[in-house]
Order: C-alpha cells, then structure tokens, then sequence
C-alpha cells in the first residue's frame, strides 16, 4: 500500500468545477502535490514537467481525445496511473480506455467514495 501523501496528481478536464471537486476529494484523503490543466496540450505540457505519479484525464477535452493523451502519458512514464473520467460509460469508452493502459475509469458525476476507490483499487490509498 501507497502512502497518498508521497503521490502527485495531475487533474486534467475542462471544466474547472470539475477539476475543484475532485482536488477537494484528494485533499480530504491527504493528498498535497496536486496540479491542474484545462486541456490536452496543458496535460502533456505538466506531465512531462513534473512527471505526477497519478493522472485523472477527462474522455472528452476540447483540443485533444483523451485517449490520445492516455497513449502520450503512458509512452512518457509506463508506470503512471491514469483513472480516465467521462460522463459516458459505454462499455467501449472503458474497454477502450483500459485496453490503452488507464488504471480505471470514472463516471461523472461522482462522489468523493468513488475517488476513493478507484485509488484503493489501483493501491494508493487504503
């Protein structure tokens, strides 16, 4: 088990409501090193900065398909995980994110309990 306090995370989604709940989310189960980007390009711009540990992508951005982005993180860093998050969960939306690497998958809307499973699942926090 992973201590959440020595994790990064990246959250990437256009809407920055969206970006607000899910940092008060991992605040509040002791996350610190938390970034933010409004798009792809600022995603993969971040990323390769900063190399967070854990990146929360949003399916649809406004510049670039979230799934492209997925392959870019993955090719940057193997070991990234990354929990895609839509408002669509076609069963292709999540077989095609998890076929290209993702560590999980998140439906919006959603609590602050599934934040926090979806990181127990891939073993960040208990």
């Amino acid at each position: 088990m992973t201590n959440i306090l020595e994790k990064s995370f990246l959250l990437v989604d256009d809407v920055p409501s969206v970006r607000t709940f899910l940092e008060q989310a991992l605040t509040q189960l002791g996350a610190q090193d938390i970034m933010h980007a409004g798009n792809g390009r600022q995603a993969l711009e971040k990323f390769t900065e900063n190399m967070p540990d854990v990146v929360f992508l949003d399916i649809e951005l406004p510049d670039l398909d979230g799934q492209i982005v997925l392959k870019e993180l993955k090719t940057a860093k193997s070991n990234v995980h990354v929990i895609m998050v839509s408002a669509h969960s076609s069963v292709d939306n999540v077989k095609a994110a998890i076929a290209s690497g993702a560590s999980g998958f998140i439906v919006k809307p959603f609590s602050p309990k599934k934040v926090s499973s979806v990181l127990k699942s891939i073993d960040i926090t208990s």
